[in-house]
């Protein structure tokens, strides 16, 4: 099949949405798919990758890393027809989105819709009139779902919210996998050998953008609680993001070190990240807004245990006592767990031992071969549409 993949961001902007498009992107091609990815430019990214056509964009306003696509490519409209996609799959109902949605109507072509993120709760990038940006936000990707043929989304609880909507089109849940064959570790002592991190301390991981959204003051709070009980352990943040120096100025704020306590690394490539996760004790998660939280089954593909704050796609993840813990957006109470797994050894093989079962049952080859059955159903139905419309016309 040929897939054309239109989307808001894409390398070498990081997020979740990012990953999912790769690693989906990866397997994909590996069933013999073709891929073509419609995507921003980035200022001073070059790198060329075949089948990736690139619009000229302008940086956000409230968030400059990030790149917003002017949604026009000189002879956009034959490509299309050259290229003979079977299916177009959006990854946003803005800008490409729309982009993708005028290309499949035009051109009769299958359209799947990956909901990915709860927009009504990215609002505060927004400096006025939250509360109606947030009707707006929810209004419009709901009239977007439902101009689409399939939409997929990446939890049953997602899919329960968009129930709730009255989406009319159909939904299939249908999470991002992990790429296993990727997590072998090779240096399990990475953080201690790169950071000042002591020798008997444990290491708490988190994994992310660096943005309100992801709760991490709660998180950075949280742990100084923990601290106090059990000194002994450290706090690792591999992400970046818009508030890097507002979180550093609060850690500094509560007499903790950004050399020993609380360690920011920025962004890694990924074949880093896996050292950082298989070097890490428990994977800790304060985000609210999730609609599957990817790198909580990265975690787990390293064995993990996670800690997380209960949220929409966090649910469907972690299966609470059994791989990880989930708590309510209480400090004490996220304190109190991840103190439980730092001194219960029995609780902590247990959950370990589980994390990577789990992490087994969601690996990005399986799927991705649910993914393509959808696809596969998505151009059979257009075609049986076609033959009934010539039979009656």
């Amino acid at each position: 099949m040929k897939i054309g993949i239109f989307t808001d961001s894409y390398k070498p902007y990081t997020s979740g949405v990012v990953t999912s498009i790769l690693t989906f992107k990866e397997e994909l091609d590996k069933l013999g798919h073709e891929t073509f990815v419609f995507a921003p430019s980035y200022p001073g990214y070059n790198e060329q990758e075949e089948n990736v056509y690139r619009f000229y964009s302008l940086p956000a306003p409230t968030n400059p890393d990030y790149s917003l696509a002017v949604p026009v490519l000189p002879g956009m409209n034959l490509l299309i027809k050259k290229l003979d996609l079977d299916i177009i799959h959006v990854h946003s109902p803005f800008t490409m989105g729309r982009l993708g949605m005028h290309y499949a109507r035009k051109h009769d072509i299958p359209i799947a819709f990956t909901y990915h993120t709860l927009y009504d709760q990215y609002v505060h990038y927004i400096p006025v009139a939250q509360d109606l940006a947030k009707k707006i936000a929810i209004k419009y990707s709901i009239n977007f779902c439902n101009k689409c043929d399939h939409v997929i989304v990446p939890s049953s609880k997602v899919e329960e919210l968009l129930r709730r909507h009255y989406i009319k089109t159909p939904v299939t849940v249908i999470p991002t996998g992990v790429p296993l064959h990727k997590f072998t570790c090779e240096d399990p002592a990475w953080l201690k050998k790169h950071y000042n991190i002591p020798e008997k301390n444990k290491i708490l991981l988190f994994v992310g953008r660096l943005t309100k959204e992801k709760n991490l003051v709660f998180l950075i709070d949280a742990f100084k609680k923990i601290k106090g009980m059990n000194p002994l352990v450290s706090l690792v943040l591999t992400a970046q993001g818009p508030l890097e120096e507002e979180l550093k100025k609060h850690v500094t704020g509560l007499d903790l070190s950004l050399e020993t306590d609380v360690i920011f690394t920025g962004s890694v490539p990924f074949n880093t990240l896996v050292n950082i996760y298989f070097s890490s004790d428990i994977f800790v998660f304060s985000s609210m807004t999730e609609t599957q939280g990817l790198v909580l089954i990265e975690a787990m593909a390293a064995g993990l245990p996670v800690v997380a704050v209960r949220a929409y796609g966090v649910q469907d993840m972690v299966d609470d006592g059994l791989n990880g813990i989930l708590t309510s957006p209480d400090i004490d109470e996220f304190a109190g767990a991840v103190c439980r797994l730092l001194t219960d050894a029995g609780v902590y093989e247990r959950l370990k031992t589980n994390a990577l079962e789990k992490a087994k049952s969601l690996s990005s080859a399986n799927m991705a071969r649910v993914l393509e059955s959808l696809y596969r159903e998505l151009g059979s139905s257009r075609s049986r549409c076609h033959r009934t419309f010539e039979k009656t016309s």
